[in-house]
């Protein structure tokens, strides 16, 4: 398998098969793209001949044509594609209303509230209300598309130099003279404001001027595991010593500073783009048209509050691909022909989170990521199942893992051990996760809002079901080896104080049978390394055939758990030990509680003449403290078992219980 393995077997990384087509640009053509809608705008002339909107909605495509009144700037269609904003000019943006029809299409206009204010660009917060980002800071507008008016709301003041948006936590980034990079969450009617990034001046380059500032190409927003993070690119000084670019990354905090928490060691230089999938941040690299692979998540090497990666695996270039070009209309052609395309062009604009535009070649793909290659290029085994816990997809990849690479006779002990811990850390933390969320516990003051240490669960129903269970099964996996391995798994839950389920002991337990190592059973029962339950005693009593002293340690589980009462009376009586039966509900206190038929009928099934009178007396006694008489209650239905107490003993005698040593517990 692994001989035929091959370097295109290698690539994990390529574009989707179908990209979204729009008319490339060109001298009369200007193409947008709205990362918020996800939707590409082909502008012919301005608009006057035509606007051409795509994206992976087909059902929101469409085409329209507006005046023209000079090159478009920008142009976004609002969350809800009823309003649309278009930017021709740094003093105002025009909207046109699209509720009805897209015929007559009739602008309006707003202008920044400070005259001497230039309109850097716009964000949609909401489909009434909209962000203007001037050089002069932040105004907040509201929209009354019937009045064809805008409400001014609030504004922030200070100095932009550049500004980033991610619609997928409304989250805008400002640049600031002096290196101040200052986050702010939009909402509607609200601007909040983040603790600003704590950059150290090493990240802080200088422009053309020789003003220190942070560029906006080497600046992403983007989440990780849930949370916003701010990606900024490091160029090493060439004069420096070192091993190349790094990323820096900022998770965003609304508490105290929002300092670097991890970096990404590229190893190299030159030009780089982000994309994120999956949480996993991928680095493209220009010059060697390659991509690395980076997980925050995974071990790095700490020092400080900084955590240092290296990439996951091998950097490795995106899969060759061709574009299907649709030959000009002609009597002998009909089909369309491809054309090989180059990747990691000069022309390639990347968005996040996993999206990649060659305006020339008309295309858009969506990055996708694929994780069977990474099995094959991760040699490390535990590190292999930590990153393929954090994937949404991991669990049939991690599976199989398990099945043909782990648990199998030649794997070594420390790996097994090792990947098995990996599996209940990550097993108890959603155990804790849910437990508080039972519990209801605020969390806000001293309570900490908990979060699962992966993305998937591996737990012992998918262990027993997919693997444990078909170990009988093959051919290769011996008794004394699935004892080894099911121990192993039993001492990890245990480390993680994970509760063992019944149907794990009961896979060792019958292996222990089969290889008549009973006693390393006993020792185990004894000593109670299993957890006591009903399957696992029933089964105990199911092997006193080929282990005898399973009957009596299925007692013992039995009377521990302490409310299986009627489980050991039905048992014992099944067993015709009823002197022993009669004994045990005294001993619990339930002898005033249960049914004489039913111990009746058990002692006179035994034939023993000894046994029968000693049952009888007993409940005649019973009878006598409850009831002030001997006499059986007509509705305990006793009538057959007192004539066949007459019929072998006679009418009359002495009231007194005979338990001798017939039999005991």
């Amino acid at each position: 398998m692994d001989a035929e393995f091959t370097e295109e077997d290698s690539i994990y990384l390529n574009l989707c098969e179908k990209p979204i087509r729009f008319e490339p640009v060109s001298k009369a053509i200007s193409v947008f793209y709205d990362d918020a809608n996800q939707q590409v705008f082909a502008v012919r002339s301005g608009g006057a001949t035509g606007v051409v909107v795509k994206g992976p909605k087909v059902n929101l495509n469409c085409t329209f044509r507006m005046e023209d009144k000079g090159a478009v700037l920008s142009i976004k269609f609002s969350p809800d594609q009823k309003i649309l904003a278009v930017q021709r000019s740094s003093h105002s943006v025009e909207f046109l209303n699209f509720a009805g029809s897209t015929d007559n299409l009739l602008e309006y206009s707003q202008t920044s509230k400070n005259k001497n204010a230039s309109i850097l660009g716009f964000v949609w917060i909401s489909p009434l209300e909209i962000l203007f980002v001037t050089k002069l800071g932040l105004e907040l507008f509201q929209l009354y598309p019937d009045k064809r008016m805008l409400k001014y709301l609030r504004n922030v003041n200070f100095t932009v130099e550049w500004f980033l948006h991610s619609p997928e936590n409304n989250i805008l980034v400002v640049s600031s003279p002096g290196g101040i990079v200052q986050p702010f969450q939009l909402k509607p009617g609200n601007i909040y404001k983040f603790p600003k990034l704590d950059l150290d001046s090493a990240n802080v380059s200088r422009n053309s001027a020789g003003r220190q500032g942070i560029l906006e190409r080497d600046t992403s927003i983007v989440t990780l595991y849930n949370q916003t993070a701010v990606l900024i690119l490091r160029h090493k000084p060439r004069a420096t010593a070192g091993t190349g670019a790094e990323v820096d990354v900022y998770i965003l905090s609304k508490d105290g500073s929002t300092p670097k928490t991890h970096v990404l060691r590229l190893e190299t230089s030159g030009r780089f783009a982000i994309n994120v999938i999956d949480n996993v941040i991928i680095v493209h690299h220009q010059a060697s048209k390659t991509s690395m692979l980076f997980d925050i998540r995974l071990s790095g090497n700490v020092e400080g509050p900084v955590t240092y990666h290296h990439a996951v695996v091998v950097a490795m270039p995106i899969k060759s691909f061709k574009l299907k070009l649709l030959v000009a209309p002609s009597p002998s052609l009909s089909e369309s022909s491809e054309i090989s395309c180059e990747s990691y062009s000069s022309n390639w604009v990347v968005f996040q989170p996993n999206v990649i535009i060659d305006a020339k070649l008309g295309c858009l793909w969506f990055l996708e990521l694929s994780l069977e290659p990474i099995k094959k290029l991760i040699p490390d085994k535990i590190r292999l199942v930590e990153f393929l816990l954090q994937r949404k997809n991991g669990k049939l990849f991690l599976m199989k893992l398990l099945q043909n690479d782990v648990l199998t006779p030649d794997s070594d002990l420390a790996l097994v051990g090792g990947i098995l811990d990996k599996l209940n850390d990550n097993y108890r933390s959603f155990l804790n996760v849910e437990l508080q969320s039972q519990m209801a516990l605020p969390t806000s003051g001293k309570f900490e809002t908990l979060t699962t240490k992966g993305n998937i669960l591996i737990d012992q129903q998918d262990l027993y079901t997919h693997i444990f269970s078909n170990f009988p099964n093959c051919e290769n996996i011996t008794d004394q080896y699935i004892i080894f391995a099911l121990t192993e798994y039993i001492r990890s839950l245990i480390r993680y104080q994970i509760p063992v389920q019944h149907y794990i002991y009961e896979l060792i337990i019958n292996a222990m049978v089969r290889q008549k190592s009973f006693n390393q059973l006993h020792q185990f029962l004894q000593y109670q390394v299993v957890t006591d339950s009903k399957p696992l005693a029933c089964l105990l009593l199911s092997l006193e055939g080929v282990y005898p002293a399973a009957h009596q340690l299925a007692l013992d589980m039995l009377k521990r758990l302490s409310t299986a009462n009627e489980l050991i009376v039905e048992i014992l009586l099944n067993k015709q030990k009823i002197i022993s039966a009669v004994r045990f509900v005294q001993s619990c206190g339930r002898a005033d509680h249960v049914s004489a038929r039913k111990f009746l009928d058990a002692a006179m099934k035994t034939g023993d003449r000894l046994v029968f009178f000693s049952v009888f007396k007993f409940f005649e006694e019973r009878n006598l403290r409850l009831n002030g008489t001997p006499v059986f209650p007509p509705n305990e239905l006793c009538d057959i078992y007192i004539q066949h107490f007459i019929t072998t003993f006679g009418r009359t005698s002495a009231i007194t219980t005979i338990f001798g040593d017939k039999d005991g517990v």
